[in-house]
């Protein structure tokens, strides 16, 4: 069966460290972190009172006020980046690519907590006849999906992953499959979220999962470092344009990379506990995937949450799938600035790799000022690295057992 090649067209992300994506990468490229306290609620009787909060953002710059008010946060903020996405891509549906075969398949770890809260209290305060209408098709985590295809008119594959943190990259790599086997000829793709709510971040700190470093917000999130204490959420979304190297070609697209492998695996093991086996497995599917030699991958986005047992596991895991090669690889987790985005983090990562391999800079992992003893791979600590990546791979790893990895590399026509 002839298989398509994939390639990257266009890209947005809304995130904490800015909307635009020339602001976004700057920001990491600086090093700057995006965590502060929490100023939407009040968290003084939370453990957690920091994350990495959108500030400032405006739905009605992407939609209307009426429809805006119709989507809950998380499908706002797949809009915005979905909408930058395409303009960077300059695909117009319609014009440039048939409406039948554009797609789209954005996912989200938890969908529409903001509403589901906010309804609660109005069932409780005044009873079931003023729930809204709304409140359903608000609430649902394929609205993202489904809000993007019928303001843009994409009428292709259209669904939902929803996969905890591992929800954006299965979405990027399953809508790869639906090109390269010739089920669409572009695909709108990523992850959204939006749980930097009473109820997301009591849940988390129930689970003592998140960091406790309130009174320094930007060196909360230190992903391998051997003083940190879990991780910091983050909220916002990533959309990849993904389209057919021979569609891209023939309206002249510009290119940022070329998506060459995709793996997909399960623990087996544990409800919230990672196995280093799920991870290895999932990488060495990549890799199969992909073509490649091991030794081929420059660069390595790590999942690293800054929490004690997940960042162990994944040093453990990239040892075992690449061997040798895991000491001479560059790896960083832009978590460290971003915070984690849950299921919206694969989609934002993703991106990450492709800016990376377009502008020669690695992003590093931030306050890593004391490396743990058992996580001693090369994590690009503190400063940008200059590189010639021509090989990034994403790796995203969710509660449930569930593991993702993407590989992109620098286009070659």
């Amino acid at each position: 069966m002839l298989k398509h090649r994939v390639v990257v067209t266009g890209m947005g992300a809304v995130t904490a460290l800015g909307y635009e994506l020339d602001a976004f990468w700057n920001n990491l490229i600086q090093g700057k972190s995006g965590v502060s306290l929490v100023e939407a609620f009040d968290v003084s009787e939370y453990p957690t009172r920091i994350a990495a909060s959108v500030k400032d953002f405006n739905p009605e710059d992407y939609v209307d006020r009426k429809e805006a008010r119709k989507m809950d946060r998380f499908v706002q903020f797949a809009v915005a980046a979905a909408t930058n996405a395409l303009k960077d891509s300059g695909l117009q549906i319609g014009e440039d690519a048939d409406p039948d075969r554009v797609g789209v398949m954005i996912g989200s770890g938890i969908g529409g907590l903001g509403t589901w809260e906010d309804q609660h209290d109005v069932l409780v305060q005044k009873g079931p006849k003023r729930v809204s209408p709304f409140f359903i098709p608000m609430m649902i985590a394929n609205m993202a999906s489904g809000h993007v295809s019928i303001l843009f008119g994409a009428k292709g594959p259209n669904s939902t992953a929803v996969t905890a943190c591992a929800t954006g990259t299965h979405s990027i790599g399953d809508s790869y499959k639906l090109i390269q086997r010739g089920d669409a000829d572009v695909m709108i793709c990523g992850g959204a979220e939006a749980t930097i709510r009473p109820m997301g971040m009591a849940g988390f700190c129930s689970m003592r999962a998140m960091s406790t470093r309130n009174d320094e917000p930007e060196k909360a999130s230190r992903p391998f470092d051997s003083e940190r204490d879990g991780f910091v959420m983050g909220e916002g979304s990533g959309i990849m344009i993904l389209e057919s190297l021979e569609h891209a070609q023939k309206r002249g697209a510009k290119i940022y990379g070329e998506v060459i492998g995709y793996g997909l695996s399960a623990d087996a093991h544990h409800m919230t506990e990672p196995d280093p086996n799920g991870p290895e497995r999932c990488m060495k599917m990549a890799i199969r995937d992909a073509g490649i030699d091991p030794a081929e991958v420059d660069y390595i986005n790590a999942h690293g949450t800054s929490t004690p047992v997940g960042d162990r596991s994944e040093t453990i895991a990239i040892k075992n799938a690449f061997g040798d090669h895991a000491y001479k690889l560059a790896v960083s987790s832009t978590k460290s600035m971003t915070g984690h985005l849950l299921g919206a983090a694969g989609g934002v990562e993703a991106v990450i790799c492709a800016l990376t391999l377009n502008n020669g800079k690695i992003p590093p992992t931030i306050n890593l000022e004391h490396p743990d003893p058992e996580c001693d791979l090369d994590y690009v600590p503190n400063v940008a690295r200059e590189a010639d990546v021509k090989v990034a791979m994403s790796n995203s790893f969710g509660f449930g057992g569930h593991n993702a990895t993407l590989i992109l590399k620098k286009f070659e026509a």
